[in-house]
């Protein structure tokens, strides 16, 4: 896993193009072309995914789950920061520059 720290609130993270997304019974599943590497993303993964379409700030994503969820804060970001940890690790999403 990559080091929380790496994801502040401030880093900007997208989708990285050139994976095939479907919706299955409505949990997302993904192939990835690079890696030829199935993935499902489930629900909550899938809302994540469509909500990095476009370049987003972690903490501006946070707060819209938490928004759309009842979840708390602190386990809201954990479970993010967890998720887009193995989004990056997977090479299926790209780290930008602060915004």
């Amino acid at each position: 896993m990559i080091e929380s720290a790496v994801f502040s609130k401030n880093k900007v993270i997208t989708q990285k193009k050139g994976n095939i997304v479907s919706n299955m019974d409505g949990e997302i599943v993904m192939l990835s072309i690079d890696k030829g590497n199935y993935y499902n993303l489930g629900v909550l993964g899938g809302d994540i995914w469509s909500l990095i379409e476009e370049p987003i700030r972690i903490g501006d994503l946070i707060n819209k789950l938490m928004c759309e969820y009842d979840v708390q804060q602190q386990e809201c970001e954990e479970e993010v920061i967890s998720f887009i940890s193995d989004l990056y690790a997977e090479g299926l999403i790209l780290l930008l520059d602060d915004m």
